[in-house]
């Protein structure tokens, strides 16, 4: 399922050391920015303080789909990660990863998928008014992007494909701008998503509205992979933990605020979904 959905497996950003390669821990995160480069300015404080406090070298790599990291995980190309919801569970059911903690932002530990519009459109009652309209949704290992809203759709016996002018395998980058563009009417995103791209002044909030929302999702897990050091798992768990939200201000991006503790069962609504929609098989779910 993973080589189904992955692209590209991932483009490296390493940040090394001349420390042997064993000694290092490899670190990998998803495409939470525009770019790598963005991703990497923003994430690698966090990373570089874990490996501090845990007194050892690292390297960090940015995966340019939120399935690739799955799969860096699964093939041993990386100890830790910082990832989507979706492409965790995709990483447990197919190579045995486990969650040790979820990310809080403005202090919750949950977010939301939403589908944004022109302010102009004439979408009063979601989703009948908006039948017909081109809409985008975000690749297929992206979990606010595509598996939350095709879920949902299932849930109300709608194929998107029919219903819609439907296309997808965007980036979250692209989708918003996307509906300024007028490139399409509709297109899916996540609220802490939409909220970076207005504070950084990529768009202004009166250029898009909401026109739906989940319900409240399981924020980024923190990831390890099958087999990691059980000692090292729990040092990197405390040591996340003990992040307050005043150290959060610098090491981690804006409007992150620390961490708290979960495991797998956190995210089953996330793999209920996977279930659903027919990405993951029951027999998959739950290593």
């Amino acid at each position: 399922m993973l080589k189904q959905l992955v692209v590209a497996v991932f483009s490296a950003v390493l940040v090394a050391s001349p420390a042997k390669a064993a000694e290092k821990l490899r670190f990998a995160v998803g495409p939470f920015q525009p770019s790598a480069s963005d991703t990497k300015k923003a994430y690698e404080p966090f990373f570089k303080h874990l490996a501090e406090k845990l007194g050892r070298e690292y390297e960090l790599v940015v995966t340019t789909d939120w399935a690739g990291i799955a799969v860096a995980l699964a093939n041993g190309q990386a100890d830790v990660a910082w990832m989507g919801p979706w492409g965790y569970v995709l990483a447990n059911s197919e190579g045995g990863a486990q969650a040790i903690a979820t990310v809080k932002y403005n202090g919750k530990p949950t977010y939301h998928s939403i589908i944004v519009a022109r302010p102009d459109a004439k979408i009063t009652k979601w989703p009948e008014d908006a039948k017909g309209l081109r809409l985008s949704l975000a690749d297929a290992g992206s979990t606010s992007g595509w598996l939350v809203p095709t879920h949902w759709f299932k849930t109300q016996g709608i194929d998107p494909k029919s219903y819609f002018q439907y296309r997808d395998g965007a980036s979250h980058a692209a989708q918003v701008l996307s509906v300024v563009n007028d490139q399409t009417d509709l297109a899916s995103d996540f609220d802490r998503n939409l909220n970076g791209l207005i504070e950084r002044g990529t768009v202004k909030a009166e250029q898009v509205k909401i026109v739906w929302q989940s319900d409240p999702l399981p924020n980024d897990p923190l990831v390890v992979r099958k087999g990691f050091d059980t000692a090292m798992t729990k040092k990197i768990q405390d040591a996340v933990l003990a992040i307050t939200e005043e150290e959060a201000k610098t090491l981690m991006p804006k409007n992150y605020t620390g961490w708290v503790a979960n495991t797998h069962a956190g995210y089953k609504l996330i793999e209920d979904a996977g279930i659903a929609v027919g990405r993951l098989k029951p027999q998959q779910a739950s290593k």
